[in-house]
């Protein structure tokens, strides 16, 4: 045999890429190959920031492979059809890639065995490239995957893992196959202003930046929304550009309460994983429904718009929601905040929100993204499912002096905390002045509906 295909799909990156080692262990020439499927296109998650921040990972992956003597072999069209042509192209005998949790992701590993295998090709299919463990590596006696995640925690942290590999000194690519140009992120219209760069290299800068300087206060400092000491990585992670598995290692090797802390969050994603590896039906239906008859008409639709506006009259609430139509990032406490007002305090469709969110995040990855949004509503793996979260005392716990909010929210930063935290209560000649909305709801209205809604009243 003399070439084989790695398919690159969420693994963008050379570092710790389990798949290009066994391409290029078993054949002199291996074909680096992305396609763009249409069928992401078709499904409406080709939003602006991940195309962007795609683009990036790409042109920067391009790169280091032509530093090693290779390339990036680019297609678009459906991903399997376009693995066949490559490889009769080719004549390439084996197709490497990373495994996935999503449906889409199984149906395509479904779809492109078949082909390969009508063709008298073989499809290797690589576990743990784009999380710590592999989706379905640890599962409890008598099903599937953890609803908890506590026991998965303390089972995931004693799982041995594989070192990390270094990136291959030499890629040797086919001369004459054809690729479309790399995409470039000057091509995508209507990015966020704010938007990260992507890409391997500016990952692997991240990392070691943020474990030399940040990781010592993430335990006390993780949900200090102005004071932004989070690795920010979970962008670099979404697209593989920085392997899950050598963050934990690089982590660990760190050592101390706050490395310790960050990898118990690294911990999380793998548990969103495996639970929509097991369960790939809750991208869109509840884990654990409580029958929720969300609110629907024009006062809803009045408030979803407010909301996804950062205009509703909680400046907490406000900031988080300027800063992800800013940047196409949030800080986690935000994301916290902002989806349990919507779904609690608003009383609206999670989907409606995890949908907001992917249009804008340049990590919205499916598994944590629709989990972690279930979490906040309630119907997914929370084990206190009718929490709700009070802007107001998140605001003074985590942006006590208000930093955050003035940085987000311009119209209130004449104001001082904790007063910036709750305008409504600026004296009226003062409150006339401010450019700014009184609360779509009162809080205890909000909670009241909630707590009929779910029948605890």
């Amino acid at each position: 045999m003399n070439v084989s295909i790695v398919l690159f799909t969420s693994d963008l990156r050379l570092h710790d890429h389990p798949p290009l080692r066994a391409a290029l262990a078993s054949a002199p020439e291996v074909v680096p190959l992305f396609v763009r499927d249409q069928a992401v296109d078709r499904a409406g998650f080709a939003a602006p920031n991940r195309l962007a921040f795609l683009a990036d990972c790409l042109t920067d992956l391009d790169a280091g492979l032509r530093a090693r003597g290779g390339r990036l072999v680019v297609r678009h069209g459906d991903t399997v059809a376009e693995v066949c042509a490559v490889a009769r192209e080719t004549d390439a005998d084996e197709v490497h890639m990373a495994a996935g949790c999503t449906a889409f992701a199984h149906e395509r590993e479904r779809r492109l065995r078949h082909a390969l295998e009508a063709d008298g090709r073989r499809l290797y299919v690589h576990d743990g490239v784009v999380t710590v463990l592999p989706a379905g590596e640890v599962t409890p006696a008598g099903s599937d995957h953890f609803a908890v995640f506590t026991p998965y925690h303390r089972r995931w942290s004693a799982e041995p893992r594989r070192s990390p590999a270094a990136a291959p000194r030499s890629v040797q690519v086919p001369g004459a196959l054809r690729s479309e140009e790399v995409p470039s992120r000057t091509a995508v219209a209507s990015v966020s202003e704010g938007l990260a760069t992507g890409g391997e290299t500016k990952g692997r800068e991240r990392l070691t930046a943020w474990l030399s300087r940040h990781v010592d206060a993430y335990e006390a400092r993780h949900d200090d929304l102005a004071g932004d000491v989070t690795s920010r990585l979970s962008p670099y992670l979404h697209f593989g550009a920085v392997s899950a598995n050598e963050v934990v290692h690089r982590a660990r090797s760190r050592g101390g309460a706050g490395a310790e802390a960050f990898v118990r969050q690294m911990c999380w994603r793998d548990f969103h994983h495996q639970v929509l590896n097991a369960r790939p039906h809750t991208a869109t239906q509840d884990y654990r429904t409580r029958h929720d008859r969300w609110r629907q008409g024009k006062q809803a639709d009045a408030d979803l718009r407010a909301w996804q506006a950062g205009l509703t009259g909680y400046p907490l609430v406000d900031a988080a929601m300027r800063q992800l139509a800013h940047e196409g990032w949030m800080h986690n406490r935000g994301r916290l905040l902002a989806a349990s007002f919507l779904t609690k305090t608003l009383y609206l469709d999670w989907r409606l929100g995890a949908r907001h969110f992917l249009g804008l995040l340049v990590d919205g990855d499916i598994a944590n993204n629709q989990l972690n949004w279930q979490w906040a509503a309630g119907t997914g793996t929370d084990t206190r499912p009718n929490r709700v979260l009070n802007p107001v005392l998140q605001a003074r716990r985590y942006d006590p002096d208000g930093a955050y909010v003035r940085r987000w929210v311009p119209e209130l930063a004449s104001l001082e905390a904790p007063l910036i935290h709750e305008p409504w209560k600026v004296p009226p000649l003062d409150r006339a002045a401010l450019d700014y909305p009184d609360p779509i709801v009162t809080l205890a209205d909000g909670l009241g509906r909630f707590r009929r809604a779910r029948g605890e009243d």
